[in-house]
């Protein structure tokens, strides 16, 4: 393989060293917010973005380089590509909506409001009805009757 660096044309390496430079800082910026940011809805942005457009600058490079070296178009990547950008958003959206259900049905404080909806002002009245005294998100989350909490003593 090295042999085959060497003849790269620099016309081709230079494109593809800085769209692999691109990629691994675009991944290193997403694990920077992974630490940085505090709660799990902020966390969970940064290292799905990061690993997403990381990876497709790699990719694009990974697919200029073999097509130069080969001197025939060098597609496998595609595949990759189209894998990461289905993948990853969906495992993000899974993730948050698990702890989203997982944090309201808790009562957690920290849970984001419901889009479009403030929680401190009232819900409008329906037609033939009165309307609630607030928004359902405000109010806290009652505990199923089934759960059961059980406490460590130390």
């Amino acid at each position: 393989m090295i042999e085959v660096a060497a003849d790269v044309p620099l016309w081709a390496a230079i494109p593809t060293a800085l769209l692999v430079l691109l990629g691994a800082g675009l991944a290193l910026t997403g694990s920077f917010g992974l630490l940085r940011l505090s709660s799990f809805y902020d966390r969970i942005h940064a290292p799905t973005l990061g690993s997403t457009l990381g990876i497709g600058c790699v990719l694009i490079a990974s697919m200029f380089f073999f097509s130069v070296v080969e001197t025939r178009p060098v597609l496998h990547e595609l595949l990759i590509t189209v894998l990461m950008v289905v993948t990853t958003p969906v495992a993000l959206m899974l993730l948050a909506r698990a702890a989203l259900y997982r944090d309201r049905t808790e009562g957690n404080p920290d849970v984001p409001p419901l889009p479009g909806l403030d929680p401190e002002e009232p819900v409008p009245a329906p037609e033939g009805g009165e309307a609630p005294e607030s928004h359902p998100a405000a109010a806290p989350a009652e505990e199923p009757a089934s759960a059961v909490r059980t406490v460590r003593e130390s």
